[in-house]
């Protein structure tokens, strides 16, 4: 099979843009069961996923690459939730969930959404947790899936804003008077932010909005951890 060093995501952004739409509390949500109604879109975006199956990421650039990767993971994760609608959770509270399962070709092999995360972005990227903002698992707790694909060209610009977007969204961080509730992913991921408490609420901070940030240093102190598992889909 002949390999390719580009791909246009083009496709994908056509699907998002379709499909995803800001819901009024700042969530974007996903009209996962038009999606399935459409069988031309669904092929178009099996024709994306099933492009990378000859592309030759080595020749992409750094930000190519993680521009590529995130959009896969979040192509993926769609086309699963089609493939399974209507469900009200991409994890069953009974179970671990499906990443490891759900599996795709990239250039001639084959690779789980788990492997997506922790073997390839986490490792190639670990010195960036904004990567954490890039990828989105179907669900209400997580990082806004984007309207737009990822793109290599503003990727800097666009990941500190979905950073922004989900520091100062309760879903991220919400203040009690016993200290920070903050999303999940801070604690699963506490190494990726810096390895400590303290690290966590540094980069936070980084990205907090005024208010946010003066109350967060009036009480510097993670109290819980909160995640959401119900769908990102429109009918929330």
């Amino acid at each position: 099979m002949a390999k390719t060093t580009s791909i246009s995501h083009a496709p994908w952004g056509e699907i998002l843009e379709t499909y995803v739409s800001p819901g009024p509390d700042g969530v974007n949500l996903v009209d996962y069961g038009a999606l399935k109604a459409n069988a031309a879109d669904r092929d178009k975006l099996d024709a994306y996923i099933g492009r990378y199956a000859k592309l030759d990421f080595s020749e992409m650039s750094r930000d190519e690459q993680f521009a590529a990767w995130a959009n896969l993971y979040n192509a993926v994760t769609v086309r699963y939730i089609v493939g399974e609608y209507p469900t009200s959770s991409i994890k069953p509270w009974y179970s671990s969930g499906p990443w490891k399962k759900i599996k795709v070709n990239v250039d001639g092999r084959d690779i789980s959404l788990d492997g997506i995360e922790h073997d390839v972005l986490r490792k190639q990227w670990e010195d960036d947790p904004r990567l954490h903002y890039a990828i989105n698992c179907a669900s209400y707790s997580c990082p806004n899936l984007l309207v737009s694909p990822w793109m290599a060209a503003t990727l800097d610009e666009d990941l500190d804003n979905a950073a922004s977007d989900y520091v100062n969204h309760p879903r991220g961080v919400s203040i009690e008077t016993r200290g920070l509730n903050l999303s999940s992913i801070y604690d699963w991921f506490e190494a990726d932010f810096g390895g400590s408490e303290d690290q966590v609420i540094q980069h936070i901070l980084n990205y907090a909005d005024e208010d946010l940030a003066a109350k967060i240093r009036a009480n510097p102190h993670v109290h819980d951890y909160d995640y959401d598992w119900s769908l990102n889909g429109n009918e929330q």
